[in-house]
């Protein structure tokens, strides 16, 4: 059973810069920044506490379905269950997933840098609300690149971006979203429909 290691903090713009400075000067290359629309369904047993189904479109190129199962822990560093598979066509699998009665309730939007730091994975989070850091690595190496990169005491942020979209985010039409004012713009079937549209013109 995959189990997903990771511990999240909050950074204000300079703790970003003064870590990204660190690793750059550890010989390290970010990887390619990734723009996310992330779309949470909610229904059926998604409703149970600790479970989530995301359906991940990165960059208007790939897709990712991910189902996740937290255990409960007061530890700031979380484990969860993770299954994840790549998606071909994001917009069938939405319809799909409505199909089988699960809908929409959550949508966030993120910008992120991966950073790979020894054998741990290491993310910069830009969402609508703040910034963020995410290191995932078994536990012994996620203090140990909490040293190197100097965020040993930086404050560990408990809430996922989901519960922390719902806490921050705005509804619209039944569905709570956090997204970039300035990149604004239909997704899923209105999107879809857009495209369609534009095709027969």
């Amino acid at each position: 059973m995959p189990i997903e290691i990771e511990k999240k903090y909050r950074l204000t713009p300079k703790q970003r810069r003064a870590i990204e400075r660190r690793m750059l000067d550890m010989s390290l290359v970010p990887g390619e920044l990734e723009h996310e629309e992330n779309t949470i369904y909610r229904g059926g047993s998604l409703d149970q506490p600790g479970r989530a189904l995301r359906l991940r479109r990165v960059n208007g190129r790939r897709a990712f379905l991910t189902f996740k199962q937290r255990r409960p822990s007061s530890s700031p560093i979380k484990h969860q269950e993770e299954h994840e598979v790549v998606v071909a066509d994001a917009d069938v699998m939405d319809r799909i997933l409505g199909r089988l009665n699960f809908r929409p309730g959550l949508v966030y939007e993120k910008r992120r840098t991966r950073w790979e730091v020894g054998k741990a994975k290491v993310v910069i989070d830009e969402l609508p609300f703040g910034l963020f850091m995410e290191i995932e690595a078994p536990v012994r190496e996620i203090k140990r690149v909490e040293r190197i990169i100097g965020a040993a005491n930086l404050p560990a942020v408990m809430e996922t971006y989901p519960s922390l979209t719902r806490l921050l985010g705005k509804e619209k039409r039944g569905v709570i979203e956090a997204r970039f004012v300035s990149e604004a713009r239909p997704s899923g079937r209105a999107a879809s429909a857009k495209r369609t549209a534009a095709k027969k013109r």
